[in-house]
């Protein structure tokens, strides 16, 4: 596994940097192609270590400490002493969606993050599924691809965004003919570069945190109704706000309703998440209620 990751890692990062140098050889040529080179470079440095931070930036979450938050804090370190991870920091996004994520870049750097909608709307026993599936990310250290697919599917699409508006503004002089090209070559192929970055997460990572994570509480029943609730909850009041590139990071994409979204849809169907787990807990000697 940690050879996968790191190769996985590694294609990301060399996607990306080919992209960059490509556009900037359609713009300037061979010298602003290496400047992009530079750039890509700085990029990928900042993505590896900073990309929690710039993830959990765009949804305001705040750090919180035990103080703040105690009923949370034991839960997750009862999790994590179970899962034999270090204690991750907790974090809260100011919105009512229900949600949650988990990001860093490794178990000693990572964070769990949930919405203030998700701990109004579950019950105690929800809501430590729901962290166990998150922590079960942690330990199979699916999060730093994760997050750092989220950084660079967000910086692709505000590439195509600037270049749309290239193509639609930019001078209609002969000279600047190339470019008006390049711009629009540029909006139309940067999202399928980052439907592409998407789709190194693997769905089955989605089952196999499900399964984890059901296993580290104890409580499949209660993860699948957690899953029921938030699924519901997402179609009723879908996130307006934070970037479609970090869809695959939450338990269920909380971008339903939104066209873009769809791009990166890389979430199983709740259905078939619930009837894993419905076939998980007769297996744990549990009789299904879902």
């Amino acid at each position: 596994m940690g050879l996968e990751m790191w190769l996985r890692t590694g294609l990301l990062m060399a996607i990306l940097t080919g992209l960059l140098m490509g556009i900037g050889y359609l713009f300037g040529g061979p010298s602003l192609a290496f400047i992009m080179f530079l750039f890509a470079m700085l990029f990928n440095f900042i993505t590896y270590w900073y990309s929690d931070k710039i993830v959990l930036s765009w949804y305001n979450a705040r750090i919180v400490d035990e103080t703040e938050a105690p009923e949370l804090y034991a839960i997750v370190r009862n999790l994590a002493e179970r899962a034999g991870l270090p204690m991750p920091r907790i974090a809260i996004i100011p919105t009512e969606t229900p949600n949650a994520f988990a990001t860093g870049r490794d178990p000693k750097h990572a964070v769990v993050a949930v919405t203030q909608g998700l701990l109004r709307i579950l019950n105690r026993d929800e809501l430590e599924a729901v962290l166990g599936h998150e922590l079960t990310h942690v330990k199979n250290r699916d999060i730093l691809i994760g997050t750092i697919a989220a950084a660079m599917a967000g910086a692709i699409m505000q590439l195509a965004y600037w270049a749309r508006w290239i193509a639609i503004f930019g001078s209609y002089d002969d000279r600047d003919g190339d470019n008006i090209i390049a711009a629009i070559l540029v909006a139309i192929l940067a999202p399928i570069a980052a439907m592409l970055i998407q789709a190194a997460i693997s769905r089955s990572r989605e089952f196999l945190a499900d399964e984890g994570g059901a296993k580290l509480s104890g409580k499949p029943w209660a993860l699948a109704s957690a899953l029921l609730k938030i699924e519901q909850a997402v179609r009723y009041r879908p996130m307006r706000e934070g970037n479609p590139a970090t869809a695959h990071m939450f338990i269920i994409n909380p971008f339903r309703g939104m066209s873009i979204a769809e791009l990166f849809s890389t979430h199983p169907p709740t259905e078939k998440r619930i009837e894993r787990l419905r076939k998980l807990a007769e297996e744990m000697g549990y009789v299904p209620n879902f």
